[in-house]
């Protein structure tokens, strides 16, 4: 079974990737982006056994920095 994990900084949290983003944006001439908040995906192949706990621990250990960040855990059909 295929998972995706967002991983986004929390609000309030100084986003120097997004800001980069943003500008790069508006030096390409793209006009009314307001904010860019920047994250990543994480893709994970898991036996269909592995309970959502699991994945909730994993990610607390390891995939995400609980202090500045924020996680979503997606379950995706095959």
């Amino acid at each position: 079974m295929k998972v995706r994990v967002s991983v986004s900084l929390k609000n309030g949290v100084l986003d120097p990737q997004g800001r980069a983003i943003q500008h790069s944006l508006e030096g390409l001439g793209f006009a009314g982006v307001r904010d860019v908040r920047a994250g990543r995906l994480i893709e994970l192949d898991v036996d269909d056994n592995v309970t959502d706990e699991a994945l909730d621990e994993m990610c607390r250990k390891l995939l995400a920095n609980m202090v500045i960040e924020n996680y979503r855990i997606e379950r995706v059909p095959a």
